[in-house]
C-alpha cells in the first residue's frame, strides 16, 4: 500500500533488566520492558495524577543484542525507534489463539539510543542513519521529563 507508514517514537525507562534469548537458529533476541508515564493535574482535587503505558521492545539486531545485554539495566533511559507488530501464539494450557504487539527494532530506520548518566546521549542504530536523530534534542526532551517517570 502506497502511502503508509509504520514507525514508532519512545522514550521512557527500563521497567526491568533487558532478557536475552536464543532463537531456533542460534541467534540472539532482546526483549525489554518500557515505560512511559504522563503526569498531570486533576482540575477538580487539584491532585496529581499519573499515568504509565508499558511497551513490549523486541531487538533483532545481533550487534545491538549485544550492547542491550552489555550496558542496559533496569531503570535505564532509552529512545526507540522501531515498527509496531502484531503476533499470533497459542496459549499451551488453554490452546486458544493469544496476541501480543511489540515495537520491532530490526533492519533499516530502527535504532535504540541510551540517555541520561553516564551514557548521555550515546547512540546506537541498525544503520547508518543515525545521524538523522539529534542526541541534544532528544537529550532535552528526556530531561523534561525525568520529573514526571516513576522510578
Amino acid at each position: 500500500m502506497a502511502g503508509s507508514l509504520n514507525k514508532v517514537l519512545l522514550i521512557g525507562r527500563l521497567g526491568a533488566d533487558p532478557e536475552i534469548k536464543q532463537m531456533v537458529n542460534g541467534k540472539s533476541v532482546a526483549r525489554l520492558s518500557l515505560a512511559t508515564s504522563q503526569s498531570w493535574k486533576d482540575k477538580s482535587s487539584g491532585e496529581k495524577k499519573e499515568k504509565t503505558e508499558w511497551h513490549r521492545i523486541v531487538v533483532f539486531n545481533e550487534g545491538l543484542v549485544n550492547v542491550v545485554q552489555q550496558y542496559l539495566k533496569k531503570g535505564a533511559q532509552i529512545y526507540v525507534e522501531g515498527q509496531l507488530s502484531t503476533r499470533k501464539w497459542k496459549d499451551e494450557q488453554s490452546g486458544q489463539d493469544k496476541y501480543s504487539t511489540e515495537i520491532v527494532i530490526q533492519g533499516y530506520n530502527s535504532s535504540l539510543t541510551m540517555l541520561g548518566g553516564g551514557n548521555s546521549g550515546g547512540g546506537i542504530a541498525n544503520d547508518n542513519s543515525s545521524s538523522k536523530t539529534n542526541n541534544e534534542e532528544v537529550s532535552q526532551i528526556s530531561n523534561d521529563m525525568d520529573d514526571e517517570i516513576p522510578f
